[in-house]
């Protein structure tokens, strides 16, 4: 079954990429070809697009909604809980997406094809059986009440927050989970490879 319609897209964008050195991962690859790019590109046909984080205004979409979350480098969970209100009425499912995932597109067109009804949504799993939440579409409002149910929403966790919803986990590739998070992997894009793994051994917890 394909993604349910309409759908919200949201991509995070912040995060310091102290890993990077500060690198503005958002911009990194070639022209038209940006990780940013990529991810706009992998939400074609949301109703509503929220960027969260994204440190150069220019490189916005022009129908994309820019927030920053409060405070600045909260996480993920506070860029989240930012684009959320951002976004008056939701539309019955959001699709979340980390803006550092290298090959975006084709794991949200593997996502899709995993999404069956009567869940509170649909996560990535990688290869290693490693949960992906920056990488997974969630019923609206199932997700707006685990946000909502959190205390505070600074520093909150990823694992926290999909805690208490019903999650399908659809198998998605490592290679297509793969983000940028190391010199080694800004290199790898830079030169066009295409061997990539995912680099965080517990899963994405946080697109800095």
């Amino acid at each position: 079954m394909s993604q349910p319609h309409p759908f919200d897209a949201v991509v995070l964008a912040g995060g310091r990429a102290t890993r990077l050195g500060g690198l503005d991962k958002a911009a990194l690859g070639s022209p038209g070809r940006t990780l940013l790019e990529r991810a706009v590109a992998a939400a074609t046909g949301a109703e509503r697009l929220v960027v969260v984080g994204l440190r150069d205004a220019a490189r916005a979409p022009a129908d994309a909604v820019l927030v920053h979350e409060e405070p600045p480098f909260g996480g993920p969970v506070s860029g989240l809980a930012a684009a959320l209100r951002a976004i008056p009425a939701s539309a019955p499912t959001t699709l979340v997406l980390a803006c550092d995932l290298v090959r975006p597109a084709e794991a949200v067109a593997v996502l899709r094809a995993g999404t069956t009804p009567g869940a509170d949504g649909w996560i990535a799993v990688d290869d290693d059986g490693r949960r992906q939440p920056l990488l997974a579409c969630y019923r609206s409002a199932p997700l707006r009440a685990a946000v909502d149910a959190l205390d505070e929403v600074d520093g909150a966790s990823l694992r926290r927050l999909t805690a208490p919803l019903d999650l399908v986990e659809v198998p998605v590739p490592s290679a297509l989970c793969a983000d940028v998070d190391t010199p080694e992997a800004a290199g790898r894009l830079a030169s066009g490879g295409r061997t990539w793994t995912c680099s965080n051994p517990r899963g994405r917890r946080d697109p800095a």
